[in-house]
């Protein structure tokens, strides 16, 4: 059962907190107060909160504790939780082609054990908003989608469903087993019924629908271009992985004559409404086409790293005005599962490129909050703590031995270690409370996670 709104008129009230906004301005305050009403922020500012309000509920006393935007997640594949630790040391299409014969014997079953697993690892580390790329659909699997949002709902996330797809296997030249991808027409089908029964377009939306065929190198040409048609005439956004590797540019330019970036303008597959993931291997020309058309792009520090994909150039997407948001991707390439560990990840790789200041402790909280939300196409609901914004919103214990001795709490945030999460905010309802879920019990989770692996591993090939 999904979780509900709080009560529209009850108000929660949180004080003596250090305030990083990620507003307009990066407005941040020292010693500030946010106040809740309903499911909305209704005031942020410095000092005590209003002596007048009234029909509150709970008092936060967040002395020690910084205060940020809840996380926004621009990638993943929850279905991973369950396929972890496997092809350790494998680039992409080596590891793909390891896992694909697993990753196709899934059924709705396991998969809401697995997303109910990875859905509780992002919440716990800070995120309160998740994109995540579904796009293998077995015959006999059941209804996968409404088993990951079933399970997702049960946890409180707001929640982008990306219906994905293969259609290109083995036998026209892609990677997937040629069991393991749909038909063509099935998948618009199916793609259109998705967007038609889950996407909720309203402001205070807990669950959208985009449309996400999978790869340049795992689906056709045909696909990509009517995904897009449809997409745009049903008012939902378009995903896909782009520029991962630099095998997938080779696979691109003997395919199809060109790069990636190049094949996806052929196709209608640049705009506002499209974010692609990873983005590693970008040329100049490439950025400044995404900078051009706005087209977005989810940055996956940890797992462009376990892969060997490279350094994505993200000081010069953003330089180019080309918006970045961060990404988990799937835990079977990042383990950890965590969306607030990639904070200081994306920092400190992104200074691999030589400059001490090529991403600062801010733009990398920028990344993870208002970067993502620009992306999801979100800005204007979530991302930053301003009146009359979505109650999404993450307290950090930044007192504690870990951090204590930073005076910088973004900087403890963004450069230490993970801070322990004392509550996180997902429309006005606290889902998280020192570090534990509230809605859920993730002990069961864990055990559920565990009975799934297991059962996934023993399946025949």
């Amino acid at each position: 059962m999904a979780v509900q709104p709080p009560p529209a008129d009850q108000r929660i009230v949180i004080e003596n907190a250090a305030i990083a906004t990620v507003d307009a301005h990066d407005t941040e305050y020292a010693r500030g107060h946010v106040v809740i009403l309903g499911n909305r922020i209704e005031s942020v500012g410095n000092g005590p909160a209003p002596a007048w309000l009234d029909n509150v509920v709970r008092r936060i006393n967040a002395e020690g504790h910084l205060v940020t935007p809840g996380l926004v997640n621009t990638h993943h594949h929850f279905y991973q939780w369950i396929t972890r630790g496997l092809a350790q040391d494998n680039i992409l299409f080596d590891w793909l082609v390891a896992l694909y014969p697993t990753w196709a014997r899934i059924d709705d079953r396991l998969v809401h054990a697995a997303a109910q697993g990875s859905a509780a690892a992002l919440l716990k580390s800070g995120c309160t908003t998740a994109s995540d790329h579904h796009y293998v659909f077995p015959k006999d699997g059941g209804d996968i989608l409404g088993a990951e949002i079933e399970a997702v709902q049960e946890l409180g996330l707001r929640f982008t469903a990306l219906r994905g797809s293969m259609d290109r296997s083995k036998k026209d030249g892609g990677l997937p087993p040629d069991h393991a991808v749909e038909e063509l027409d099935a998948i618009l089908t199916a793609s259109e019924e998705a967007v038609d029964r889950y996407h909720d377009a309203s402001a205070d939306s807990m669950l959208q629908i985009a449309l996400a065929p999978c790869s340049p190198f795992s689906v056709s040409t045909r696909l990509l271009r009517e995904s897009a048609e449809l997409a745009r005439r049903k008012g939902v956004r378009l995903h896909t992985h782009g520029s991962e590797t630099a095998e997938e540019e080779a696979f691109c330019k003997e395919l199809f004559g060109m790069g990636p970036t190049d094949y996806f303008e052929s196709v209608g597959w640049l705009g506002e409404d499209v974010w692609m993931a990873h983005c590693v291997h970008m040329n100049d020309s490439d950025i400044a086409k995404f900078a051009e058309t706005g087209t977005g792009v989810a940055h996956c520090p940890s797992s462009n790293a376990r892969l060997a994909a490279g350094i994505a150039r993200v000081p010069d997407m953003l330089a180019a005005g080309v918006p970045v948001g961060l990404g988990v991707d799937g835990t079977a390439s990042n383990e950890s599962g965590e969306l607030g560990t990639e904070l200081r990840n994306a920092l400190l790789i992104n200074r691999l490129h030589g400059t001490p200041t090529a991403l600062t402790a801010r733009q990398a909280l920028r990344l993870g909050t208002m970067g993502g939300a620009r992306v999801l196409g979100r800005h204007n609901e979530i991302g930053s703590i301003e009146a009359g914004k979505l109650a999404d919103l993450a307290l950090w214990k930044v007192d504690g031995i870990m951090h204590s001795s930073i005076a910088d709490p973004v900087a403890a945030l963004a450069l230490g270690a993970l801070p322990p999460l004392a509550v996180l905010f997902v429309n006005g309802n606290a889902v998280v409370e020192n570090g534990r879920l509230t809605t859920v019990n993730e002990d069961r989770i864990a055990q559920a996670c565990a009975r799934a692996a297991k059962e996934l591993a023993a399946r025949p090939i």
